[in-house]
């Protein structure tokens, strides 16, 4: 696939199905299994067309194929830097449409867009064991060398 076929854009209404399928096959990669799963994909997609809101989301469109990927991001202020951070939260491309250089072109537009923006950092998390992506990373800029704590709080 020639990065010359993809846009990369932000998403609009029309891309929610296509988004959903791309956001299932991300949850499903990550386990992300909870009786919530529907009501949590559809407050994201309200979070990320709400102008207010500091959930973003793009997509990479293929001239043939179609919406093939996805990144949602957050902006948030941060106490180490002087202007905003942006957190890419989930990136995800189509199996089908792997090694084509659509991961890459959804991080060289939001590495543009934090430029364009003025946001100080723009970081990301993968498992330790997902090799392939961290390929990509590895390209971009060193493991940071921290670990990750989470303490999921019962009911939320």
């Amino acid at each position: 696939m020639s990065r010359n076929e993809l846009l990369i854009r932000p998403v609009v209404p029309g891309d929610a199905l296509r988004w959903r399928e791309l956001w299932d096959g991300y949850c499903r990669f990550y386990e992300r299994s909870s009786d919530q799963a529907d009501a949590i994909a559809e407050h994201t997609w309200k979070r990320i067309l709400d102008p207010h809101s500091p959930v973003h989301a793009i997509v990479a469109e293929h001239a043939l194929h179609g919406v093939v990927g996805m990144a949602n991001y957050l902006i948030h202020e941060n106490t180490a830097t002087l202007s905003p951070v942006c957190y890419l939260q989930d990136l995800f491309v189509d199996p089908q449409q792997r090694a084509g250089g659509v991961g890459r072109a959804l991080i060289d537009w939001l590495v543009a867009e934090s430029a364009r923006q003025g946001w100080s950092r723009l970081y990301w998390n993968t498992r330790e064991n997902n090799y392939r992506a961290r390929g990509l990373y590895d390209q971009y800029t060193p493991h940071s060398g921290f670990v990750r704590y989470v303490l999921n709080l019962p009911g939320r």
